[in-house]
Parts: structure tokens; C-alpha cells; sequence
């Protein structure tokens, strides 16, 4: 009965999918929508944890259990340790050889063993910090040093499951269809978000510590039964290459191969540029709902929704631009930067004119931009490299990605409590604590447009090249 039921809602997925979803002319005979929208099912677990580490716990741990926001901006940001090994994750799941011939399943299972274990740990550092029962009594370290330790498995298995997803995806097309079945997954991710985001407030409208215990803990099993189902006969079983006694590829020249493509170095520089702007007030988005405008948990929680749903409209948008012949992804990464720096001087008008609805329309604005720039990127990394070295540029991406959104997190916490402080002592409102952070996203995203206005100058000047020539620019253009 329920294999009717999941067949019978895959099928009608599968019909409406080409017509309403971004990417979704992605699919063939051989690889259909359905079998994809499986596969997407991991991007929701990401989608999810995202949600309840970004959106949900951030707000609770910081105006519900009074945690300083430098210390859960940390805690957010420990995820970056494990960042970087992106790289490295996408390169051996490209060169991996199990006994059984995979290469991307076993990396996607230890990845969501580290998700369950992270969400196994959080319930119990909870339950310390909040002061919940019988944890009345035990140390607070004791509490924040395992809440710590719950957020880095979360984040590392976040990173694995991720890069290792997305490579197996891009293995099931043609190379000329690997961008469009990352942005198919993307717009998975979003969509989990935009879900998980909406059922996490229903459950928390009367948000009590035990309340929270009990989604984190159903998070993990689904996070778990979610994934399953994803890598469930997805890749196949390769006998020859668990056989194949051929020398390994080295990681350093694999690396070197990749950066010596042409402005590949200014694309990971702008990719951190901007994700560093648009991420920076992640951690400071809901409590500054809490704080300034008096949103409840339930409401700043949805506010995770309303930014999925505007990046949801970017990556559509994007791909409706770079699905045409002169559609160039500096150009939407571009188009990205620019929409969110009105949308933090809205933010920030909110601090004179407090409209609930002038914040939730700026919030929707920055998720338009990020999915944007997300998407302009995101397809200018995967056409920087070849079929056999999409881990790694995946990985890459990622990294790049994930470093800098940590990063910016830190950063934007510890700026919110240097000037809490100032204002415990009467110096400043409260409420213009997160100002700075705000007025400093604007200027990174400034830089990311400077830095990318050489590639938009080098556009110009191959349109008005001849058709071969034009040719040959734009596939090396689109890693500058």
C-alpha cells in the first residue's frame, strides 16, 4: 500500500515537474523525474538541519536561554573545521573504490551517521542549558561543550552528505546536463527548508524545552529514513573499478589542474565575497525578529521559510536566465549582489519604522539575491571542470561556500555582543546592536560586484567577437 502511495505522488511529481519546476527538463528516459526527486530527498535533510541549527536554535539558545550570541555564533561556525575538507571529500568520493565498486554511497552513509549522531547529543545539552528537569543541577560547560560537539557532527555530516550527493546526481546525466541537476537539488534543499521551516514553527507555537527535545529528536530518525531512501539503488555497483588495480589520482595535482583554470581564483574570492554578506546575519536574523520587533519563536522561525521561498524564486529565475544562448552566470551572480543591499537598508529602516511586514519582505528579498548568486556561481564552478573532476569542484564550491558563511556567522555574533555590551552600559539602544553587522554585510557585497565587474567588462567585449571566437571565450569566461 504505501509503495502505491509513493509511486502514485512520484508520477504526478513527474508530470507537473517539467512545467513548474526549475530544472526539471533535466530528466531522460533512463534517468527519470521521479528517480531524481528520490535522490533530491537528502538535500531536505540538509535542508532541515540548516533550519533547526540557523533558524530555530539560534533564537532559542539566544533570547530563551540568554546563550551570548558570540558564543552560538562559535558554535555555528565550528562546522567551518570541517569545512574545508570539502575539497578532499569531493576528490576521494571521485577516486574511491569500495569492495562492492561504489564511490559516492559509502561517503553519504558516514555523513548521515554523523547528522544522527549530532542530533542524538543535542537533545541532552539542551536539557543542561535550559536548567530543563533533572538537569537543574548540572554545569552549564558541561552543557555548552556538548552543544558544541552536537553542532560539529551536524555540520560534518551536513558537508559530506552534501558534496558526495551532488556528485552522485551530476553522475547520473551528461556532462552538458550536470549544472541543471545541481540546481534540480537546490531547489530541493530550498524547498525542504521552506517545509521544515513552516512544520518546526507549527510544533514550537508553544515552544517549552521539552517541546524542542522531542523535533530534534524526530529530526534524527528522519534525517536517517530520508537519506535511506535517497541513495536507494541509485548508483550502480561497479565490479571493474572495485577490481581495477590502477594507480590513484594525487589530490595536489588534481588541485593544481583545477586552479590553473582560467580565473578560477577570482571566482572562489567572489564566491566567498558574497556568501560572507548574505550570511553574516543568519545567526542575528531571528533574534533581531525577537528583540526589535517582538516575533514569537514560531514567527521568526518561518522567517527561515520566507528566505527559502525568495531563493527558491532566484534559482528559478536564474535558470529561466541561463537556459538562454547569451545567459552568462557572472551576469546572475551580479544581478544577486545587487538585490541584497537594498534589502538590508530595508532591514535596517526597520529599526525607525519597526513594520513586521517591511522585515519579512526584506528577508524574502535576501533570499531572492542569495539564490542568485548562489546559482551564478554554482554553475560557473561546474563549468570550470571536467566530467571526472566534478567532486572536487563541487567540493570546492562548498568549501569556499561553507568557510565563509561560518566565517561571517563568528564574526556577526561577537559584533552583536561587543555592542550589546556598550548598550548595558546606556550608550546605545539595544535594538542598533545588530546595525554594524548589517551596514557591513552591505560593504561585502559591494566588494563582491567590484570584483566582479572585470568579468562583466570581458562579456562585453566577446559579444562583439565573431561566433567561433565567441564561442571559445564564453567557456573559458564563465570561471573568471
Amino acid at each position: 500500500m504505501l509503495n502505491n502511495y509513493r509511486r502514485y505522488a512520484l508520477g504526478k511529481l513527474s508530470r507537473i515537474g517539467p512545467k513548474y519546476l526549475p530544472f526539471a527538463d533535466v530528466a531522460t528516459t533512463d534517468v527519470p523525474l521521479s528517480r531524481l526527486l528520490r535522490l533530491s530527498l537528502f538535500q531536505v535533510t540538509v535542508g532541515m538541519a540548516l533550519v533547526l541549527l540557523v533558524g530555530t536554535l539560534n533564537r532559542v539558545m539566544i533570547v530563551e536561554l540568554s546563550v551570548p550570541a558570540t558564543l552560538v555564533g562559535v558554535m555555528l561556525a565550528l562546522p567551518i573545521i570541517f569545512a574545508p575538507f570539502r575539497v578532499l571529500i569531493g576528490f576521494r568520493s571521485d577516486t574511491h573504490v569500495s569492495a562492492l565498486g561504489w564511490r559516492r554511497v559509502p561517503f553519504i552513509w558516514k555523513g548521515t551517521m554523523l547528522q544522527f549522531g549530532g542530533f542524538a547529543i543535542m537533545p541532552f545539552a539542551l536539557l543542561v542549558l535550559s536548567g530543563y528537569g533533572e538537569a537543574v543541577d548540572a554545569p552549564r560547560w558541561l552543557g555548552l561543550s556538548s552543544a558544541a560537539l552536537a553542532f560539529l557532527l551536524v555540520g560534518a555530516g551536513l558537508h559530506t552528505v552534501q558534496t558526495t550527493g551532488l556528485a552522485l546526481a551530476t553522475d547520473l546525466v551528461d556532462t552538458e546536463d550536470q549544472p541543471k541537476v545541481v540546481g534540480l537539488m537546490y531547489v530541493a534543499l530550498l524547498l525542504g527548508m521552506i517545509a521544515s521551516a513552516l512544520i518546526f514553527g507549527a510544533l514550537l507555537e508553544n515552544y517549552t524545552p521539552g517541546r524542542l527535545i522531542q523535533v530534534i529528536q524526530g529530526s534524527a530518525v528522519v534525517t536517517v529514513a530520508l537519506n535511506l531512501t535517497a541513495i536507494w539503488k541509485q548508483e550502480a555497483r561497479d565490479r571493474q573499478r572495485a577490481q581495477s588495480k590502477a594507480p590513484k589520482a594525487n589530490f595536489d595535482e588534481s588541485w593544481r589542474a583545477f586552479a590553473r583554470n582560467a580565473g578560477a581564483l577570482r571566482l572562489l574570492v567572489i564566491i566567498g565575497l558574497g556568501t560572507a554578506g548574505f550570511g553574516m546575519a543568519d545567526v542575528l536574523i531571528e533574534p533581531y525578529g525577537g528583540q526589535a520587533l517582538g516575533m514569537s519563536v514560531a514567527g521568526t522561525t518561518k522567517l527561515t521559510a520566507v528566505m527559502a521561498f525568495g531563493g527558491l524564486i532566484g534559482f528559478g529565475l536564474a535558470s529561466k536566465i541561463l537556459s538562454q544562448k547569451d545567459g552568462c552566470p557572472s551576469s546572475v551572480a551580479n544581478m544577486g549582489a545587487i538585490i541584497g543591499i537594498p534589502a538590508f537598508l530595508a532591514i535596517i529602516a526597520t529599526l525607525s519604522f519597526p513594520r513586521v511586514e517591511l522585515f519579512v519582505l526584506a528577508t524574502l528579498f535576501l533570499g531572492l539575491g542569495a539564490g542568485l548568486f548562489g546559482h551564478g556561481t554554482l554553475t560557473a564552478t561546474m563549468r570550470a571542470a571536467p566530467k571526472e573532476q566534478v567532486g572536487l569542484a563541487l567540493g570546492t564550491w562548498g568549501a569556499v561556500q561553507a568557510t565563509a558563511a561560518g566565517l561571517a556567522i563568528a564574526i556577526g555574533g561577537i559584533m552583536r555582543d561587543l555592542i550589546t555590551g556598550w548598550s548595558a552600559a546606556g550608550q546605545v539602544n539595544p535594538a542598533s546592536a545588530y546595525l554594524p553587522v548589517f551596514v557591513f554585510e552591505i560593504i561585502l557585497l559591494a566588494l563582491a560586484c567590484f570584483v566582479l565587474v572585470p568579468m562583466m567588462r570581458q562579456r562585453g567585449q566577446a559579444r562583439k567577437s565573431s561566433a567561433p571566437a565567441y564561442v571559445q571565450t564564453e567557456a573559458s569566461f564563465e570561471t573568471r
